[in-house]
């Protein structure tokens, strides 16, 4: 099947489905029980936004400083994290228990360069250096639970930035998390914030994500942070049967579409979930690759 033709049958409805959880470590478990008790005190009716879009933003060249995580408080940041949640991934729609859960415990202000500790918990993306992004909460909620990761199953990220996304999905607590990062020194500080945080599960290495992780493959899930201009077959080949795959696709420095290909029978399926705007794909491959029509 042609990459135009299995476009062509696009559609716009995705199911939504939970999954058990494995048991948590003590550190999990005390985030997941904060989290918890908060969401009881603060708990309202929580009104649908409209969510806004994630949109490229350049930054000056991180200092040692502003790379490091900010200091841990999670009793300070609680409560904007919940309300965040609430409002702009809950209340915009996300309803997979799973993935609310995990961004009610994740601690996105351990992810933002310190500069931009304050506007942790808001809903839009903010710079983390090298031209790249932290993305959008709602963003993060969505493609996670587009993604419909099930208990067991052997997910990559490509474009681990701060590491944010890969903690949601180690967060989860079922998954295999493995991430790539073209930029050595993202990938360096993202690696060892995970680690500090108690994400050990999260394998992080330094590479061009067009090529995908080939000695890991394949994967029951991939989901790519940044746009290419046509869907990168290294990462349809590593796709395991009946895996799904969650990538923005358009041209670099407009909006693009967020498309889920489903595999089956050897076959891609994709499906349209909507207009998006995000960094472009960088790296060797995505340059020596034939140029493709954009969606």
């Amino acid at each position: 099947m042609t990459f135009r033709l299995f476009l062509a049958r696009s559609v716009r409805s995705i199911r939504r489905v939970g999954h058990p959880v494995r048991p948590l470590d003590s550190a999990r478990a005390l985030r997941v029980a904060l989290s918890t008790f908060t969401t009881v005190i603060l708990a309202g009716c929580a009104h649908r936004l409209t969510p806004t879009i994630e949109t490229p933003s350049r930054a000056p060249l991180p200092t040692a400083e502003s790379t490091t995580p900010a200091p841990a408080a999670l009793d300070e940041f609680l409560p904007a994290r919940l309300e965040m949640v609430r409002l702009h991934i809950e209340g915009a729609g996300i309803l997979n228990d799973d993935v609310l859960r995990a961004m009610r415990a994740v601690p996105r202000h351990e992810f933002v360069p310190q500069d931009f500790l304050e506007q942790a918990y808001e809903n839009h993306p903010l710079p983390i250096g090298y031209g790249q992004t932290i993305s959008q909460p709602y963003i993060v909620g969505w493609m996670t639970e587009l993604l419909q990761p099930q208990p067991g199953e052997r997910v990559l990220e490509i474009g681990t930035g701060s590491g944010y996304q890969a903690a949601i999905l180690a967060e989860l607590g079922f998954l295999e998390v493995y991430s790539i990062e073209i930029v050595p020194e993202l990938a360096e500080t993202a690696a060892a914030r995970l680690k500090a945080l108690g994400y050990d599960e999260v394998h992080v290495r330094q590479g061009d994500g067009y090529y995908g992780w080939p000695e890991a493959a394949p994967f029951d899930a991939i989901i790519v942070t940044a746009a290419p201009d046509h869907l990168p077959a290294p990462l349809v080949d590593q796709l395991a049967e009946g895996g799904r795959l969650v990538i923005p696709i358009g041209p670099s420095g407009f909006y693009q579409s967020l498309w889920r290909f489903e595999k089956r029978g050897g076959e891609v399926t994709a499906y349209n979930m909507g207009g998006v705007s995000f960094v472009p794909f960088t790296g060797p491959g995505i340059q020596a690759a034939p140029a493709a029509t954009p969606p």
